[in-house]
């Protein structure tokens, strides 16, 4: 049995008077790749933010055996956990590899005097690109300006961007927003690939037939609370889930397909 490497518990998050996120118990194993779906204002993204401490949340965060509840999102990442965003935040006047060379570099202040000792820090972050390139299959794009980019090479860029850090897991948010079906199947497939190298996955997606088709694991959000987890059959087949979101997204030809 894989050992849990995110385990949430009673994860709450409050704006104001309104409950964005009621008391979410979670687990997700080392070396898993986790869906978490739901409809818009399910608390999706909300998660996300109080994983990687971007918003205040009550309730317990540990990842792996330690307790990040407190911690900084610095502090996280350099713990090993990882995020996308929405919107793509890319350098608009670097090219790929520069992309991801800020994120695999992990600056500090003492670095120039870390370059001067320890010259292999560099041949590290080299190596740590060149890994997320092949991953994501990008190589052909590492000297291209981001600005040159379609919306599916960008979004492939901003999840190398995240691995390049070398992260032990990853949460995903939207990464198929916008992208038609074959960029999405695509990028699923790419996505696989990552998990089989050993970086742990948790994909928050409005593409119902991307998470089903390549998620170990699904959990369900409906107004901030989780109503299922399971199996992507389990998820499909929940009467709860389909009533509450599945049924909206059985137009989508994949839905309907895993949906009978």
């Amino acid at each position: 049995m894989r050992r849990s490497l995110l385990t949430v518990n009673g994860l709450t998050v409050r704006y104001g008077g309104v409950c964005a996120l009621d008391g979410v118990d979670l687990e997700v194993a080392e070396g898993a790749f986790v869906g978490l779906i739901g409809a818009n204002g399910a608390g999706k993204t909300t998660f996300i933010d109080a994983v990687s401490g971007l918003v205040a949340s009550r309730g317990r965060v540990l990842f792996g055996d330690q307790d990040i509840s407190e911690l900084a999102p610095n502090r996280r990442a350099r713990l090993g956990l990882a995020r996308t965003f929405q919107s793509l935040e890319l350098f608009e006047d670097l090219t790929v590899r520069e992309n991801l060379l800020v994120s695999a570099e992990r600056s500090r202040w003492y670095a120039p005097v870390l370059d001067m000792v320890r010259p292999a820090r560099q041949r590290d972050a080299e190596r740590a690109v060149e890994t997320a390139l092949e991953l994501l299959e990008i190589e052909a794009l590492e000297r291209r300006l981001v600005s040159s980019l379609s919306l599916g090479q960008r979004k492939l860029v901003t999840v190398a961007r995240a691995l390049a850090g070398r992260p032990r897991f990853v949460l995903l948010d939207e990464p198929a927003a916008g992208l038609d079906s074959d960029e999405s199947l695509a990028l699923g497939h790419r996505l696989r690939r990552v998990v089989h190298d050993g970086t742990t996955l948790l994909l928050v997606d409005h593409d119902v037939g991307l998470v089903l088709g390549v998620c170990d694991e699904i959990h369900v959000l409906e107004f901030g609370g989780l109503i299922a987890s399971g199996s992507p059959d389990q998820i499909a087949a929940d009467e709860r889930v389909i009533r509450s979101y599945l049924g909206e997204a059985a137009e989508d030809s994949a839905v309907a397909e895993v949906l009978g």
